[in-house]
């Protein structure tokens, strides 16, 4: 293919094949752009012969939202972004994606995709490997150059914009793939695993693009098991076992507020925290004391308490729940289980 010859094509470079009937629930359905979520699924389910990838998946994803989507390994996250972008078709229940069925023509053109696994052609230049995706995209030429600079500087590869996509790192590959998925302006940004191969560096430039998406209004869904990146830059999560979401909600409503304190306190009798049981569930911990399930805004109560008992508080050490913790919690001891649908009906559905 020639990169010199634009060309301006009339239809899809690749055809899709018919499609049945809409579902249901896209009857009457808003189109995109309009106040429709970005992404609606109800039980959406799909299986692969005898083994069940989605068992009744349901969730929302509001407009305008970094939403994490986190799950261990064969819970069925990827077999859910391949149904949201019409890449598989489910095998039951209904998705909309910006207010059309999924696999709409029009609607993908507004969407940005990141795989976790990708390669580009060796021998074509990273401004190469975009205008050939403005072409996919069916950019209008004049569009084409601008955007292709803006993704470039985006991701940091403005200086290495001329040279061969052989001589890129993996990192450096993991950000051009990121540069194509900004392309055409998308509503909704789907990313799988975006900071995989990136240094320190890469992803703190990653979680600024995101940060920068959402400011503009998109969508990001961010497909992703390092839970720290989803922590510092996700507004929703949902967690998904087995194919089916058992919680969803902010980092707030997931973390429940729940914090313990740590006191190491001199001045006063063994278990002196024993009349103080009404601000928690207290633990000694060698020469400290921790209470658990505190409500954060009692701590200068509880401080004041240890005081009126004759204590010295030497120090006192407040301690959130992390993403990591609540998620190994959610998932308990499944996190060893074998293969989505192993053991059916395991777990009930949740709604976001």
């Amino acid at each position: 293919m020639s990169l010199d010859s634009w060309g301006e094509p009339t239809a899809a470079p690749f055809p899709s094949p018919p499609r049945p009937s809409p579902p249901s629930m896209a009857e009457g359905a808003e189109r995109p752009g309009s106040s429709s979520p970005a992404i609606h699924t109800m039980e959406l389910s799909k299986r692969y012969r005898r083994t069940v990838a989605l068992r009744g998946l349901s969730m929302t994803v509001r407009r305008g939202e970094v939403f994490g989507f986190l799950g261990p390994n064969g819970a069925g996250k990827t077999t859910t972004v391949k149904l949201l972008l019409g890449l598989a078709r489910p095998t039951g229940g209904e998705a909309l994606v910006l207010g059309a069925p999924t696999g709409d023509r029009a609607t993908r053109r507004k969407i940005g995709y990141l795989p976790e696994l990708f390669r580009f052609q060796s021998w074509l230049t990273a401004r190469e490997v975009l205008t050939l995706h403005c072409r996919l995209l069916v950019l209008p030429r004049s569009q084409a150059a601008t955007a292709v600079d803006d993704a470039l500087h985006a991701v940091g590869l403005w200086t290495r914009a001329d040279d061969k996509v052989g001589t890129f790192s993996k990192g450096m590959q993991q950000r051009l793939g990121l540069g194509s998925a900004l392309l055409g302006d998308p509503s909704l940004v789907v990313l799988d695993e975006p900071t995989s191969a990136l240094d320190p560096v890469g992803r703190h430039d990653v979680r600024q693009i995101i940060r920068d998406l959402r400011d503009r209004g998109a969508t990001v869904f961010l497909n992703t098991h390092l839970l720290a990146e989803a922590e510092q830059v996700c507004d929703r999560v949902a967690v998904v076992d087995r194919g089916r979401t058992i919680a969803t909600g902010s980092l707030a409503e997931l973390l429940g507020g729940r914090t313990s304190v740590r006191l190491r306190v001199g001045g006063l009798p063994g278990r002196w925290w024993e009349g103080l049981s009404r601000f928690g569930h207290w633990a000694p911990e060698g020469a400290w004391a921790r209470v658990e399930a505190v409500n954060p805004d009692e701590v200068p109560d509880l401080v004041r308490a240890v005081v009126g008992l004759g204590g010295r508080v030497e120090a006192v050490v407040p301690e959130h729940q992390s993403l990591e913790d609540r998620f190994l919690e959610l998932l308990g001891d499944r996190s060893t289980a074998g293969q989505p649908g192993s053991q059916p009906g395991s777990q009930p559905g949740g709604q976001a």
